[in-house]
């Protein structure tokens, strides 16, 4: 999906980058105006936003709005290791870490609709694409690019900041294994998303405590503990 999207992104010559699904539905009139209309409001053209999904809503950028200004200063907006998920994680986290900094650059549009039709609403069926793609195979790809995210708001920053001078190169990503043991993995996601203080608090315990959950889950190790509840 990274590829994907950044191969449409080379050959998209718009102002405006919005990322969209096959089970995507616009509901609102005017759409395009309203975008447009936030995008002229942010004269320095850096900004993540996204409208409402009717599932996530709020609280996750599931078709992120970039300005192509943004797309140019991250160099890699959707990074090639997310192979159908993450990458509105990705860039709400970015972002999340401008927020922190004091640059709050993430912009909602509540009353723009912009329907997933996923599966889990029970809109759609789940079909051969959802089965075919491992729930959790992008986990180790969100955490491996940890550095990177905290390099792409670092130099953000310095734009917003005034320093224009220097662009940014992305330095070489290594890969990071799976933690091999539940202790590990407890461990790990403590010391990379508890402990990153260039994140809100509640956002980085949000990631500790989801990551927690998926890695049990991808491994089966909440069977154990939900029948146990039944």
């Amino acid at each position: 999906m990274g590829g994907y999207n950044s191969a449409c992104l080379a050959q998209a010559r718009g102002d405006i980058i919005i990322l969209s699904n096959d089970d995507m539905v616009i509901g609102t009139y005017g759409w395009d105006e309203k975008i447009a209309e936030l995008d002229a409001s942010i004269p320095d053209k850096v900004y993540l936003a996204y409208c409402n999904d009717l599932f996530k809503k709020g609280n996750l950028c599931t078709f992120p709005i970039l300005s192509r200004r943004t797309c140019d200063l991250l160099v890699e907006p959707y990074p090639n290791e997310y192979q159908g998920a993450f990458i509105d994680y990705h860039l709400l986290d970015i972002f999340k870490r401008l927020q922190h900094a004091g640059f709050d650059r993430i912009r909602y549009l509540d009353d723009v609709v912009f329907e997933h039709l996923h599966y889990r609403t029970g809109k759609a069926p789940f079909d051969e694409t959802y089965g075919n793609r491992g729930r959790f195979a992008d986990d180790t790809a969100f955490l491996a690019l940890i550095e990177s995210r905290r390099e792409s708001a670092s130099y953000l920053l310095r734009v917003l900041s005034g320093n224009t001078q220097a662009k940014y190169v992305p330095n070489p990503r290594a890969k990071k294994p799976s933690p091999s043991s539940l202790f590990g993995a407890i461990a790990s996601f403590s010391r990379d998303l508890l402990m990153d203080r260039d994140l809100p608090l509640c956002w980085r315990t949000y990631l500790w405590a989801w990551f927690i959950g998926r890695y049990m889950a991808g491994r089966g190790l909440l069977w154990p503990f939900i029948r146990k509840q039944n």
